[in-house]
């Protein structure tokens, strides 16, 4: 894969900060359990820093996916994931879940047509009480290769040294992967027509003690529309949220989730490397949302989507950033619970 030329790669500087989808939210961590921190390297401070766009970061809010909204629905189990995972949450059966919409943008009140990158949060609750939380994105597979890699991404997207993006392309080519595909790929109409990936590797356990290395998808019911930066924008500046709750109130909208189980050979430290489309993928079951509720009172706000929340029968595998992501949301956490006071509340809230 060859390097972004110069101009490519500084084309792309907006969407390269704004992918930064491993830090979204945060509370309790397992800091440190991945062993990529370091004084000499990096901290989940230093990354969490590294997110505050020029002006600061949006007191009380999230230091990324700033912008969002909340949902409540269910995961529908069809139990063929009971072959890979022991987990509860794959036998057959309904669990509630509470979710988060958002893009990818420390800014709360940034025009949705300007953010490449789209996510979904969900908090799944299984009646055996092991809950598993998940935080995915919109995008086929990660920038960059490791936690260092997207700090040092983040610090040159922020540089005004004139040859910051093009040293860092070069350092990490794996980015002209990215580049290539946010710069062709078109957006959707709405959060409900996405396709949701984990990226990141996991292990599931089945009941015979083997581990599978696997990666799962959300693939929406809904039919894409294909739309340009123009066309979206006309729509208006928070167009996903209204469209979201439009569709919400006519209808549930769903998805189905897929997990895709890696083979031998196949990356599983790497996110920026997809597996190829013919690995065995199950169905597993289906995500219902059912209702849409604004952040500033919904049940999603104070939810930390922390990825390494995983029940009995799902483990950390050998990629490095969910205990990476997990470490950064604990500091972001506690950075935007300390400024609630700062957090716009809402009309129903507001004092005279």
């Amino acid at each position: 894969m060859s390097a972004p030329t110069p101009s490519s790669a500084r084309s792309v500087i907006g969407p390269l900060v704004l992918i930064a989808a491993v830090v979204a939210g945060g509370a309790t961590a397992f800091a440190f359990t991945a062993g990529w921190f370091s004084p000499q390297r990096l901290t989940p401070v230093k990354l969490v820093d590294a997110l505050a766009p020029p002006a600061g970061p949006a007191l009380g809010h999230r230091r990324n996916h700033a912008k969002g909204i909340c949902f409540t629905g269910a995961f529908e189990a069809n139990g063929a994931g009971s072959a890979l995972s022991t987990a509860q949450v794959f036998a057959s059966g309904r669990s509630p879940v509470v979710g988060r919409f958002n893009l990818g943008t420390p800014d709360p009140k940034v025009v949705d047509a300007t953010v490449r990158v789209r996510g979904i949060s969900l908090r799944i609750m299984p009646p055996g009480g092991q809950e598993w939380r998940t935080a995915m994105i919109d995008l086929p597979f990660f920038p960059v290769a490791t936690p260092q890699a997207f700090y040092e991404l983040l610090t040159a997207s922020a540089s005004k040294a004139p040859d910051a993006m093009k040293s860092f392309a070069a350092a990490h080519p794996e980015i002209g992967a990215f580049g290539a595909w946010a710069g062709s790929a078109p957006f959707t109409a709405s959060y409900a027509e996405e396709r949701y990936n984990s990226l990141n590797s996991f292990l599931f356990t089945d009941a015979s003690g083997t581990d599978h290395a696997v990666r799962w998808s959300l693939l929406p019911a809904a039919q894409p529309t294909f739309l340009s930066v123009a066309d979206l924008t006309a729509r208006g500046p928070d167009v996903l949220e209204q469209d979201i709750v439009d569709r919400v109130g006519k209808g549930p909208q769903t998805w189905t989730m897929t997990v895709t189980a890696a083979i031998s050979g196949d990356p599983t430290a790497d996110p920026s490397k997809a597996w190829p489309d013919d690995r065995k993928t199950v169905q597993v079951g289906t995500l219902t949302v059912d209702k849409i509720e604004p952040e500033a009172d919904g049940p999603c706000r104070d939810i930390n989507f922390d990825p390494t929340v995983v029940p009995s029968g799902i483990k950390l595998s050998d990629d490095p950033f969910p205990s990476a992501r997990s470490a950064a949301y604990a500091v972001s956490f506690d950075r935007r619970t300390a400024e609630a006071k700062d957090y716009p509340r809402a009309a129903t809230e507001a004092k005279p």
